[in-house]
């Protein structure tokens, strides 16, 4: 069935109740589309965090969230594409494993393509028969799964154009990767009717009910390594009130050391120069907004040792936030009215630098605030620390539930908006 007449089946099928659903401005979910046998590519985020010394996967929770919309896929053909990891990175690799761990968690065989948009990819497409699931290789593996574009430009490339006549619907569920304007969430959703997964509806409304609740003061906490993405959102987020404190951490925290000339050495990051002028002009635009670290831990003989910031070198390394900077940050957390972390503040999957994130996640869980964890490395904190129950939301989603609560409007939010708005048309 081509996509036009999948259209015209959609509506016949469930006909004014689009109408309703457009009109009341909610998108569109598994139960508006007719994709009972039916082949269906499922966008997923299964991006894991990967133990550079085995390259094994550390934990699973984005490959079980995957599972409720493959499930209630059941009477489809499911093709699973998601990425994994970044050129050139210790956790760029394959998705073999992820498709071992989901037939696990799926209790039935998920079969895996060791290929993308290539011959063998396209032949394990067309020979599955409904109820089956076939994972594709790591979508970054192809070129065009590492830039941006329009819907339009996206639905032109080399991966969207071999593979989406061998499709009858898209279903978007990488509220992850929201934020990223891929040919993956952007290209198909231009050509092939397209509805939301369980994850992100789940995320809207579960925001949509915070957002009802929440209230001042606003505290943010940023950590972990991507620095790019958080230096993005914090402008937006302050703009917007919603953050009146940035208690900074990790790698974002030395950007911002060193625009305050309390280190003076090379961080080692890509552009370093123009992440520290632009985290400069945040401070300068918002002076009393911003809380740096006083103390860090290092390691010292494969000991945790704890220094003033003022004493660390371009040889000296910080891998979390020391004892005074944990009681000074968890004393705001605790009188705040909403509270928002993203990233870990050290590298708390050693013992040794796990004080500070833990430490913060269990501020944040005794406290009367409204409390919203974000990406995939604290939900693993929180599972391992045992207090995942005490936060009010927690995501895996990391940039783009940031860039979310900054008001930003999200190209895989776009995409389901579009053909929305083609099927009222």
């Amino acid at each position: 069935m081509s996509s036009h007449e999948l259209v015209k089946c959609i509506i016949r099928v469930i006909g004014a109740r689009i109408e309703v659903r457009i009109a009341a401005a909610t998108m569109l979910t598994i139960e508006d589309l007719p994709l009972g046998d039916k082949t269906v590519f499922l966008r997923v985020d299964m991006n894991t965090p990967v133990d550079p010394s085995t390259g094994k996967l550390m934990e699973l929770n984005r490959i079980h969230e995957a599972t409720v919309t493959i499930r209630d896929l059941g009477k489809s053909r499911v093709v699973v594409g998601s990425h994994q990891g970044r050129v050139g990175r210790d956790d760029y690799i394959t998705m073999e494993q992820h498709a071992k761990a989901l037939s696990k968690l799926m209790g039935k065989k998920v079969k895996f393509a060791n290929d993308i948009f290539g011959p063998s990819a396209i032949k394990d497409i067309d020979a599955l028969h409904n109820g089956e699931v076939l994972l594709l290789d790591n979508l970054r593996f192809t070129a065009e799964e590492n830039m941006e574009f329009s819907p339009e430009a996206a639905s032109k490339t080399i991966l969207v154009q071999k593979l989406y006549n061998h499709f009858d619907a898209c279903v978007l569920d990488a509220f992850p990767t929201a934020h990223r304007a891929h040919p993956s969430i952007v290209g198909f959703s231009y050509l092939l009717p397209t509805c939301a997964g369980r994850l992100v509806s789940k995320e809207l409304k579960a925001l949509k009910n915070i957002a009802q609740v929440s209230k001042a003061p606003f505290t943010t906490v940023l950590g972990g390594a991507k620095v790019s993405d958080r230096l993005e959102a914090i402008d937006t987020l302050i703009a917007n009130k919603r953050a009146d404190r940035v208690l900074l951490c990790g790698l974002i925290a030395n950007v911002f050391l060193k625009a305050a000339r309390k280190i003076d050495y090379d961080i080692g990051l890509d552009k370093e120069q123009q992440l520290v002028t632009k985290a400069a002009a945040l401070m300068s635009d918002y002076p009393d907004t911003f809380e740096l670290p006083v103390d860090v831990a290092t390691d010292s003989g494969g000991e945790r040792k704890e220094i003033p910031v003022s004493e660390l070198n371009h040889q000296t390394k910080a891998y979390d936030i020391g004892s005074k900077t944990i009681d000074h940050y968890s004393r705001i957390i605790r009188s705040s009215g909403t509270i928002f972390m993203s990233g870990p503040p050290g590298f708390f999957e050693d013992p040794k630098f796990g004080l500070g994130t833990e430490s913060l996640l269990r501020a944040m869980a005794s406290s009367f605030g409204t409390t919203i964890i974000s990406g995939g490395h604290l939900s693993a904190a929180l599972e391992r620390f045992g207090i995942k129950e005490w936060i009010d939301h927690v995501s895996t989603a990391g940039g783009a539930l940031v860039l979310f609560l900054a008001g930003k409007r999200l190209p895989l939010m776009e995409a389901l908006d579009n053909y929305e708005a083609k099927i009222k048309k």
